[in-house]
């Protein structure tokens, strides 16, 4: 039995909180321990922590003081101070609410991919504030990997779980990174461009309640088409690639040989007018997973919001 350290950020999480601590509490894989980095909460959240930890072993719940600057900055800063001595790795949103085998079956598929440095996550039930399920996250249309990663985060962070080989990776790389706009997408990048091999269950394992205040929300279908090419004109996708690949620059020395060739390509197109860009992201191999998220980028590409 792999033991497993589990990341979460808090903000003002306390409408939500006790059922994700209690999701977590009743998982058949008994071998984890939770961080928990709270944002400045002005609400219950740190005090419904502190009864679910007096409840716990002693020792299996820790609560650190976050930096105050974002849900992708307090993940940063647990998977910095994270004692990973060769635990798995796994971030947890906390709002939501896992399946009781969401770990066992996340350590199941890890266990059966032989590259030892592998991320896995799941598909998951869209639910409204109240757990009423609306429908289910896509699945892929295409294999995961770097070349995909490059532009579409398709592991949502909040069903993340990882060999300790790419918990240490990302840790180290943390290091390296400046900016990044979204701690899973990194991730995502950074575990594939290694080399590392990338799992998306079919099968959902956790509740993804939506409510209004998430930080990042999801959409599907023909109607995400409107507000992909919005972020796309406003420039919004472009700095986020631009982020992204500065954050995997500063890492290149761990990525593989190909992998930072396609860097090098997706990186020479952010700045290159549309000939060029259209042979370096050609070069590159980016791709995306469906058509409607592939009819945005391709039309933001020609119409210069890219």
């Amino acid at each position: 039995m792999k033991p497993i350290l589990i990341l979460m950020a808090t903000r003002n999480g306390g409408r939500f909180i006790s059922d994700q601590l209690e999701s977590i509490a009743r998982q058949s894989h008994a071998d984890w321990q939770l961080w928990v980095s709270d944002d400045s909460s002005t609400d219950a959240t740190l005090e419904i922590v502190g009864t679910f930890a007096a409840r716990r072993p002693q020792g299996q719940i820790k609560v650190l003081r976050g930096p105050g600057i974002g849900a992708t900055e307090n993940f940063r800063s647990l998977l910095r101070r994270a004692d990973l001595a060769g635990r798995c790795l796994a971030f947890c949103d906390q709002d939501d609410v896992w399946d009781a085998d969401h770990l066992a079956r996340g350590l199941q598929a890890l266990t059966d991919v032989p590259n030892p440095l592998a991320v896995y996550g799941c598909r998951m039930r869209v639910c409204d504030a109240a757990l009423q399920e609306l429908h289910l996250s896509p699945r892929p249309a295409r294999p995961l990997g770097f070349r995909n990663a490059l532009v579409q985060n398709m592991l949502s962070g909040n069903t993340m779980l990882m060999t300790p080989a790419a918990a240490q990776l990302l840790q180290e790389a943390e290091a390296e990174a400046g900016s990044i706009p979204i701690h899973d997408w990194w991730a995502y990048q950074l575990v594939t461009g290694a080399g590392g091999t990338a799992i998306l269950d079919e099968q959902p394992g956790l509740l993804y309640r939506q409510h209004g205040a998430n930080v990042i929300g999801l959409k599907r279908g023909i109607r995400t088409v409107p507000g992909r090419l919005a972020r796309h004109l406003r420039g919004k996708h472009r700095e986020w690639a631009l982020q992204n690949s500065a954050a995997l620059a500063a890492s290149s020395a761990r990525l593989t040989p190909e992998n930072r060739e396609r860097l090098r390509a997706f990186t020479e197109a952010l700045s290159a007018p549309l000939p060029g860009k259209l042979a370096s992201l050609r070069r590159s191999g980016v791709y995306y997973q469906s058509p409607q998220a592939r009819a945005a980028f391709w039309l933001s590409v020609a119409i210069g919001g890219f």
